[in-house]
């Protein structure tokens, strides 16, 4: 699976693509030049059950930490992981 980035000034996403199909997509802000806001998460149903969210959330938090850039997970699912995964607190924007 691979995890494509698009960004521009104001938003952006990470998609998660396998064999040319779209598995999930996360949707993103910025709030500044170093605030990304999580806003929406959302998985094919053919890949439910794979971790494709999350793999989605840690590509966001590998460039985080890359960019020295906060994170904001407003969306529920991204909270979720955040939440559930202390390793990544230190992207979390307090």
């Amino acid at each position: 699976m691979k995890i494509e980035q698009q960004n521009n000034e104001t938003k952006g996403f990470f998609k998660a693509v396998e064999e040319e199909k779209r598995a999930g997509l996360m949707t993103y802000s910025w709030a500044g030049a170093d605030k990304m806001i999580i806003d929406h998460t959302v998985v094919d149903p053919d890949f439910n059950g794979r971790g494709v969210g999350k793999k989605l959330v840690m590509a966001a938090v590998d460039y985080a930490r890359a960019n020295n850039v906060k994170i904001i997970p407003l969306c529920p699912f991204a909270k979720s992981v955040y939440d559930k995964t202390p390793e990544i607190q230190d992207t979390l924007s307090r």
